[in-house]
């Protein structure tokens, strides 16, 4: 069941496909599964908090400049208080 294109690696194909190291279960690779799965699921971590944080304070940065050379209107100095002061 180990060959080229076998019934069990379309399964575990599949399988990780769904969940990472999950193929590896499958295939009674306990230790790379368990080692895969905790390896994808850091990452998806860190990029889930550190790409939303990039864009965020690009965000921020380029609202909180642009607020500061309009006219001030009670809008505006609320708006800028809400976001340029955390």
């Amino acid at each position: 069941m180990t060959g080229q294109g076998s019934g069990g690696n379309v399964l575990a194909a599949i399988c990780s496909f769904l969940i990472p190291g999950l193929g590896q279960l499958v295939q009674g690779k306990l230790l790379q599964a368990f080692l895969f799965f905790i390896a994808v699921s850091i990452n998806y971590f860190f990029a889930a908090l550190i790409i939303p944080a990039i864009v965020g304070g690009f965000i921020h940065s380029k609202m909180c400049t642009e607020f500061k050379f309009r006219s001030p209107t009670i809008f505006s100095v609320l708006l800028e208080i809400a976001i340029c002061n955390f």
